[in-house]
């Protein structure tokens, strides 16, 4: 019950992040940097640690090929990475094609494609993380909320409209999907580790992608605040 709440919660969150006109002002507004931060820092302080926790305690009951993996969980986090980096190309390719000739492209479902499939890992691992407590839930929940805050505005700069009327609905399923799947579904403990390396990858470039192009004004103060106590309250808890 505690998981479907969380879901509920991250898929409300796409919904009505748009409303959210504060997060609308010029320059940009300090909240998002100290999202990005938040998330930032649950990647490096829990993420990462998990996954070279999981290398120790897993590798020995693998098979060859998800033993390649587990011993690799940082190549795949790496994967994750590049993946969003190719998606964010693409997309700032496809934005200046739909300028210059007034007709949307065809991009916007491969992108919201791209990005459901995120979500549905992310509402997978509300269940299926290794550490399921009620603490970790809610640490992991509130770094994902934020960062979707975050994900939400960019996708909404390069889609405009379409993105209100179709993108974020798809977005939101896709968390209550991934929660479905997650409750129905058990898999290895190493599987779920390398979910979570690929997720690690996208988080930190999705994070980086917003807060380092000049145009975006970010504050630099914010996102070390957000990454700072977040810090300190994930070493506090743990």
């Amino acid at each position: 019950m505690n998981t479907l709440i969380s879901a509920i919660v991250l898929a409300t969150t796409h919904l009505f992040a748009g409303k959210l006109r504060f997060l609308k002002y010029t320059p940009r507004s300090r909240g998002f940097s100290f999202g990005s931060g938040v998330s930032v820092a649950y990647v490096f302080i829990h993420i990462l640690p998990e996954l070279s926790q999981a290398q120790v305690k897993l590798q020995s009951s693998l098979n060859m090929v998800w033993s390649f993996l587990e011993h690799h969980v940082y190549i795949v986090a790496l994967l994750g990475l590049t993946v969003f980096y190719g998606l964010e190309r693409l997309a700032k390719t496809s934005l200046a094609e739909s300028e210059t000739t007034g007709k949307p492209t065809d991009f916007f479902f491969l992108h919201i494609a791209a990005f459901a499939i995120y979500n549905v890992l992310i509402g997978y691992l509300l269940v299926q993380r290794e550490n399921s407590n009620i603490k970790g839930l809610l640490l992991f929940s509130f770094a994902m909320a934020l960062h979707f805050v975050v994900n939400d505005h960019g996708l909404r700069q390069h889609h405009k409209r379409i993105y209100d009327e179709i993108g974020r609905w798809l977005l939101s399923i896709a968390i209550i999907v991934g929660w479905f799947l997650g409750s129905v579904t058990e898999i290895n403990q190493a599987i779920v580790a390398v979910f979570f390396a690929f997720l690690a990858g996208g988080i930190v470039l999705n994070v980086l992608k917003e807060e380092l192009p000049e145009e975006r004004e970010s504050c630099f103060w914010a996102f070390a605040c957000g990454t700072l106590s977040y810090t300190i309250l994930l070493l506090a808890v743990q």
